[in-house]
């Protein structure tokens, strides 16, 4: 009698319903990890770059190394 009142555990199926849930939760993390990395990696790096890009003189710069011989085919 007792062994008529537990319930028999759902085996058919259980790994498609299982695999939905992981997929479905793998997929929110991953959208989470990729939304966090954009804004707090890419989007600051972008901006350093643009901030140092925006004064950058490149002409000065090969000038200072030429002088400092950094370079040995330009005299």
């Amino acid at each position: 009698m007792a062994s008529s009142a537990l319930a028999k555990p759902q085996m058919r199926g259980l790994l498609a319903r299982r695999l939905r849930i992981h997929i479905v939760g793998a997929f929110v993390v991953s959208l989470r990890v990729a939304a966090f990395y954009k804004y707090a990696v890419a989007e600051p790096r972008k901006k350093a770059y643009a901030d140092f890009y925006r004064n950058y003189d490149s002409v000065k710069y090969f000038e200072e190394m030429r002088k400092a011989g950094v370079f040995q085919s330009v005299k």
